[in-house]
């Protein structure tokens, strides 16, 4: 007879799901000791990067997957550039209200001009998420070069060409829109301190 004191005996699916789960936690606290040590993170990807890039020069090969990376890592930048609210699809939305003739019967809204309140730049690619994505990305790639399968023969200087054209485009429409919207992605300048003298 068995007593109640005495586990249940588990299955092999039991055990495997909670060893997954062991194995989750541990990962996700290991990203929240992370989280507020910004600059080594960084460095470490940039560390990551650098192998990779070692790799690639080294062994002459797996262009393809360096392009991937870069394409990828083009994209989250961009993304981290990017305001979450496009004040360009409000405009859109905006002209697409006043030639519908759509009118607000609801009364004034505040504020009455744009530019009278003021709003925090709010990132659509949050800086945690870039780095994490941009690592992830980093070690797959590094993973990548393991397998020959990735080793495409391409001519490289080609790629290479092509990615600092679409990489200059993209900045510069950037750059105009940031200008056209006057917002800044950064902290530019003395940050102020209140009640200290």
């Amino acid at each position: 007879m068995m007593s109640s004191d005495e586990p249940l005996a588990s299955t092999p699916l039991q055990t495997v799901q909670a060893s997954i789960s062991k194995a989750q936690r541990q990962y996700q606290q290991t990203l929240d000791r992370w989280t507020p040590h910004v600059l080594q993170r960084w460095l470490g990807t940039l560390g990551l990067l650098g192998l990779f890039m070692l790799r690639i020069v080294l062994s002459q090969g797996w262009y393809i997957v360096c392009y991937g990376l870069a394409i990828y890592l083009l994209n989250l930048l961009l993304a981290f550039l990017q305001p979450k609210f496009d004040p360009s699809l409000q405009d859109d939305l905006l002209a697409d209200e006043i030639e519908e003739g759509a009118t607000d019967e609801s009364g004034p809204t505040l504020p009455s001009q744009r530019d009278d309140e003021f709003r925090p730049f709010v990132r659509r690619l949050p800086e945690w998420q870039f780095w994490l994505s941009a690592t992830r990305a980093t070690l797959i790639s590094l993973l990548c070069t393991s397998s020959d399968v990735f080793d495409v023969p391409v001519y490289w200087p080609i790629l290479v060409v092509y990615f600092c054209v679409l990489f200059a485009l993209t900045m510069r429409r950037q750059i105009q829109h940031m200008i056209k919207y006057k917002y800044i992605p950064f902290d530019i300048g003395r940050k102020a301190r209140y009640g200290s003298k």
